[in-house]
C-alpha cells in the first residue's frame, strides 16, 4: 500500500445532454498527467434527471460505461461516478468503479433522494461495496447515502480497518450545501478515514443552483485539495498512508466500536 493520487473534477453538467458532458470532462481533464483514480460527479453524464425512460443505458450495452472506460485506458486511472442503468426493466443509479483495465465495480445508490422523486423511478441498491485497489480498501457511495453513516461504519477486524476510503459523488445543492461540508467531515473522523466528495456546479434542469465545495478530508478531518465554489475544475490531491496508519495507532478507537 502506498499513497494514492486522486483527481477531483468539479463540473457544470450539461442537463441531459451526454455528448456535451464528455467534451466537458475531456476539457477539463486535458492537462492531467499522472493520478490513480479520478472522481466525476453523480450521474456525470445527464446531471440529476428522473428522465429515466429516456435516458438511462443498458449495462451491457453502456455507451456511456464505454466511454468511461476509454478514459480510465488512456489516463491509465480508475475513474468512479454514477449514472442512470437499466437491468430488467428497473432503473438504478449505480456507482461504478471502472479500473484500466476495463474491469468494472458496481454500487447501486442505497438511499434515494424522495424530495426529487427518486424514489418513484430508481430501485434502491442493497448492499454497500468497498472495492480493492492498489491496497486501498475504497467504500462506494453516492449522494444521499452521505445522510446515513449506519450504512457505512468502520470497524477493525483481525488488526485491519474495514475500508481506507469513502467515495462521495453528489449533486448536492446550494442550499444545504452546509449539510454536505460538515458531514463529509464527520464520516471522516468518525470512521478514521480518508474521505473524498465531489460535487457539481451550475444551475440544473428544474433550476437547482449547486456551489461545487468539492474536497479531500484527512482521517483527523482536515480539508485537503479543496476547490473554489462554483469553479469548473480538476484538482489532484495525495492521500498520504503513512497518515492514515499513525493516525489510526495513535488512536486507536475504530477497535471499541
Amino acid at each position: 500500500m502506498r499513497d494514492l493520487k486522486v483527481t477531483l473534477v468539479q463540473a457544470d453538467q450539461v442537463w441531459e445532454n451526454k455528448e456535451a458532458n464528455f467534451s466537458n470532462y475531456l476539457n477539463l481533464l486535458k492537462d492531467l498527467d499522472q493520478t490513480d483514480l479520478i472522481v466525476l460527479p453523480e450521474m456525470f453524464n445527464t446531471a440529476f434527471s428522473m428522465n429515466a425512460e429516456e435516458l438511462a443505458e443498458e449495462f451491457d450495452s453502456s455507451e456511456s460505461i464505454e466511454w468511461l472506460k476509454q478514459l480510465a485506458k488512456s489516463k491509465n486511472a480508475a475513474v468512479y461516478t454514477s449514472l442512470m442503468i437499466q437491468i430488467n426493466g428497473l432503473f438504478y443509479n449505480r456507482g461504478v468503479f471502472v479500473r484500466p483495465s476495463g474491469e468494472i465495480e458496481c454500487y447501486d445508490k442505497r438511499k434515494r433522494f424522495a424530495m426529487a422523486g427518486e424514489d418513484q423511478v430508481f430501485s434502491a441498491g442493497s448492499k454497500e461495496v468497498i472495492v480493492d485497489y492498489l491496497g486501498w480498501k475504497i467504500n462506494l457511495q453516492v449522494c444521499y447515502d452521505l445522510r446515513f453513516p449506519e450504512n457505512i461504519r468502520n470497524e477493525m477486524k483481525d488488526g485491519k480497518a474495514k475500508y481506507d476510503l469513502l467515495l462521495y459523488v453528489a449533486n448536492w445543492p446550494e442550499r444545504r450545501v452546509l449539510h454536505w461540508k460538515s458531514l463529509l467531515v464527520g464520516r471522516a473522523i468518525e470512521n478514521q478515514c480518508f474521505v473524498v466528495g465531489v460535487n457539481r456546479v451550475g444551475t440544473d434542469g428544474t433550476g437547482l443552483i449547486y456551489t461545487g465545495d468539492s474536497f479531500g478530508i484527512s482521517p483527523l478531518g482536515i480539508k485537503i485539495g479543496e476547490i473554489q465554489q462554483f469553479e469548473q475544475k480538476s484538482e489532484t490531491i495525495n492521500l498520504d498512508v503513512e497518515l492514515l496508519t499513525d493516525t489510526r495507532e495513535k488512536l486507536p478507537f475504530l477497535k471499541d466500536r
